[in-house]
Order: structure tokens, then sequence, then C-alpha cells
């Protein structure tokens, strides 16, 4: 196939970019670069089936020349720093509802007809059915991170039925791997190179989030999309469980070779404003189509993940 990633060269587009090459699919990240980074796809510059084009979602002209000839749109850019947006929601109108519409247009003027959307968890709010499948409601997020995922489901399924699209939607667990741009472990990996000695941690510790190591995420991505064939086709993509923030540090603290560490507890059920403290997924409906996560529970994907990030930090000093 003809890929147009947005997106592709953050954390999670990149992978998918690895992996969309390696299966001799031709691929063009499009990539404003404000939250990704150059050289996690700069390794596919010489490829022949690989182009790169920086710009920006909002530039109507730019993206529909760009999209031209692509069978399917993975689109993945977006705003994912919650906690900045919890401070300027504009940011997530913009970077997240009105660019997802500046694609879906974008689409119809060029003719494709597939796309696959990475939606969050945080749609669901603060769910009070545990764990939680793709057909609980009402929906309430809260956080305009989580409203501006929301927004762009309903207007990808309003676009799959007037321009008769078809849609792959998954609702990610936490994802963690290697090339992060942000996140709990890379924060506070930067946190102790700064002081050794002590971590503050956001929150009281018991908020718990189900994980995805990266390469799972990929993975399932790719699973959903070759073996469902619906109009607007949505999965939670997850693990078994959840990893509990108190019992992150000791990971972190334990990769960077540290001893004697004091960590304190801001305080509070939530880290920031906006933050789901208690999130389970239910993921049967993706694992009964047959995905098997190489990493099947949140504490095996966390750990290894984590662990990954920390090698390849280290490796960088």
């Amino acid at each position: 196939m003809k890929c147009f990633v947005t997106g592709g060269a953050g954390f999670i587009g990149s992978h998918l970019t690895d992996r969309l090459i390696l299966e001799g699919n031709e691929v063009v990240v499009y990539d404003n670069l404000s939250l990704g980074k150059e050289n996690y796809i700069s390794h596919h510059f010489s490829h022949p089936q690989f182009k790169f084009v920086q710009a920006d979602l909002l530039d109507d002209q730019e993206l529909v020349k760009a999209m031209a000839g692509s069978e399917v749109v993975f689109h993945l850019a977006a705003n994912s720093d919650i906690i900045k947006s919890a401070k300027n929601p504009g940011i997530d109108l913009e970077q997240g509802t009105m660019v997802t519409y500046k694609v879906l247009e974008a689409m119809r003027a060029n003719n494709t007809q597939k796309i696959v959307f990475t939606s969050s968890n945080v749609v669901y709010g603060e769910a009070t059915k545990s764990p939680t499948a793709e057909d609980y409601g009402p929906l309430l997020p809260i956080s305009f991170y989580g409203a501006s995922k929301l927004a762009c489901e309903g207007v990808i399924a309003a676009a799959c039925h007037n321009y008769n699209l078809q849609a792959w939607i998954y609702r990610f667990g936490n994802i963690i791997g290697q090339r992060p741009t942000h996140g709990v472990v890379l924060d506070f990996y930067n946190k102790l190179k700064r002081n050794p000695k002590s971590l503050e941690v956001l929150g009281n510790g018991n908020q718990s989030k189900p994980y995805v190591e990266v390469h799972d995420c990929v993975d399932g991505i790719l699973f959903g999309l070759n073996n469902s064939s619906g109009s607007v086709n949505l999965f939670n993509l997850g693990t078994a469980g959840a990893f509990y923030v108190k019992d992150i540090p000791k990971i972190v603290v334990e990769a960077m070779g540290l001893k004697n560490v004091e960590i304190k507890f801001s305080g509070g059920v939530r880290g920031w404003p906006g933050d789901v403290h208690t999130v389970r997924l239910d993921v049967s409906k993706l694992k009964d189509l047959g995905w098997k996560p190489k990493y099947p529970t949140s504490v095996e994907a966390f750990t290894a993940g984590a662990n990954d990030i920390i090698k390849e930090l280290s490796s960088k000093v």
C-alpha cells in the first residue's frame, strides 16, 4: 500500500513507519516536528519507498498535495502534552479536532477511503464500569485532550457515513518504549539527572493505568486493520491489569543504577487537572480476533518499555 502517516516522526509514528517500510509499503511521513524528531526516521531517508514532508496539517494545500495517491491514512498527529493543554485548551482544539477535520477533507479531495486513528482511553473519563469496554457510555472526558479525541472520533464516524470511508479507531492504554517524546519515565529520568538524591512524583502514587509496549501497539494497530472490515471499527488497545505510579520510581531508579533516592509524593488523587486516576480497559474485542501482544500484562509491558527507555537515554549521555 501507499501509506500516509501524520505524526510519523513521533514516538508511536516512527515505530509504525519502521514496520510499514519493513513490510514493503510505500510511506509518506507528514510531520511539523513540533514533538516528533527527524532522527527517529532519518534511517529511512535513502529508502526509495519513503518520503518525508515537514509541514503543518493546517496547511490545506500542502496536505492535499502530499496525500495524493495514498490508499490509507494513519492519523497519529496530535498534541500529547495533557498538562500543557490544561492551561491552553486551544492547543487541542487546533492540533486535535481541527487537524482531524483537515485530514478528512484532504482524504475526500484525494479519494482516499481508509483512515486509522489513534484515540485514547481518556475519552471514557472517570468510567463507573471497570474494566471499560468500547460500548460504555455516556463518554464524559475530564481533560481537553480527551474532549478533542472524542470530537475527532465523532467527526471521523460522520465522515464514514457521508463520504463512504472506512475507519479503524483505537482507544489506547498508555504506550511505553523507545523514542519517547514525553511521559512519566522520561520525566523521572530528567528529574533524577538534575538531582539524583530526590524525586518528586505527582499525585499520591495510587494512580493506575494500563500500559502497552510500543511494538505491541503497532502490531495491534495493523492486526485490527487487517482483520476487521466494518465501516467504523472501534477497539480498545491495551493489556490486562494496570501499573501503579508509586511503583514507577523503583524501576527507573534501579535502571539508572542509583541508590538512596528520596521519593516525595505531591499528594492528591490525580497528578494534574484532567488526569484520570484509575483506568482499566476491557481489551477482549481485539484479542477475540486473535491479537496476542508479546507483553500481555501491564506490569510486563511497563517493565520492558521503561528499561528500554532508560537504556536508550543512557546510551546518549
